[in-house]
This record gives structure tokens, sequence and C-alpha cells, in this order.
């Protein structure tokens, strides 16, 4: 699944409404057999916090070309490196969503660790393994850019992805499996984002 560098929005609730800032509202994408999710997650992003509360007023918290606070402070981010692939694959991800608005003199070091385990969950009678589950996880702190390098906030992420590899010659797979890679390194970083941003919105730099 490709992503382009615009996104929607994402939403954060009135005073009134339920607390918008729950990181728990991405728990992963764990499909069924041959299925494919039905909605981008570019909408789920858009959307999910519109949903669970419609009877609410909203306004966005981020948004490309925005100036609000939790944009300036996104765009105030610097990525660290992230060893391996799966790493620069995340922080590829990462970056693409950070830097929408204008420039800012970077203010915060991001610093993440991630992982991305792999169990079969389909296993055949003579043992082969028809379907693999991908578990990606990821945690992250943000610190600030000074003499101090204090902590200023932290969270974590986790997204849940499969493929099925049947009768799939070896090459085949490894590139499905690369996919699925790249589908949960932008499912972790759209929630690491959305993580940053509701806590930039609430707290103004």
């Amino acid at each position: 699944m490709s992503r382009g560098p615009s996104v929607s929005a994402a939403w954060s609730s009135a005073s009134t409404c339920r607390d918008a800032s729950s990181t728990s509202w991405w728990r992963g994408n764990a499909m069924a057999a041959g299925s494919r999710p039905m909605l981008s997650r570019r909408l789920v992003l858009g959307g999910a916090l519109l949903l669970t509360a419609p009877g609410c007023g909203f306004r966005p918290i981020y948004a490309s070309g925005t100036e609000g606070p939790a944009q300036a402070g996104l765009s105030a981010i610097s990525v660290g490196l992230i060893p391996e692939r799966t790493g620069q694959l995340l922080r590829q991800a990462l970056q693409a969503r950070l830097q929408r608005g204008p420039e800012q003199p970077k203010r915060y070091d991001l610093l993440v660790g991630v992982s991305v385990a792999q169990e079969g969950i389909f296993i055949q009678r003579d043992s082969t393994i028809t379907r693999i589950r991908y578990i990606g996880q990821a945690t992250w702190t943000l610190a600030a850019r000074d003499a101090t390098r204090a902590t200023v906030t932290s969270g974590a992420a986790r997204s849940v992805d499969g493929l099925n590899v049947f009768n799939q010659q070896y090459f085949a797979t490894e590139l499905e499996g690369e996919a699925v890679t790249k589908r949960i390194t932008e499912a972790l970083a759209d929630q690491i984002t959305l993580q940053l941003a509701t806590y930039f919105d609430k707290h103004p730099t």
C-alpha cells in the first residue's frame, strides 16, 4: 500500500468531549487470510478521533500547511537514525509526516526503537505454514535539543499485519514480506505522529 506525502488532518475533540489523547486507538490490523483492509490508514488517521464522539465539536490538530501549535512542534523535531532496514523505513515515514509545515529550527530529537516479529498462525497438518503474522512495535522518546537533553515526552506504538505464503516462490514471498514491513512502519509512524501532535496541541511551545 503506497502513501503519498499528504495526509488528512487529525482531529481532537472540544473540551466537553471524550479525551482524544489516548494512544490506544490503533491496536493493529490483523487481517484474515487473503483479505485487505477496506479503509486506508490515511482515512483512519483523519477520522478515527472524529468517530469517537460525533456529537461534539472538532478542530484539526495538524494538517499540511497548518501553522498551529501541533504542526509547529512537529516541524521542530529531528528524527534520529534507526538501525536496520525496518528502522530506515520508519525514519523515512516519520520524516515525511513531521516536515509538512514551514521549516522550523530543530529543538527536539526523536529517538526511536523498533522491532518486527514474525509468527506462523495458519499451520497445516504437514506443519506447512500458510500465513505469517507480523507484529511491529516501537518505543520513542522526545528529548530537548539543549544541554540538559531532558525527556519531553515518550510513548509506544504497535501494529499487526500479515501475509499468505501458500505456494509462493521464495522471491515473491520476500517481496510481499517487504511490503508488509513497509505497511507496518507506515502505521507505526501514523501513531507516533498523532501522539506527538496531541502532546504539542496540549503543550504549545
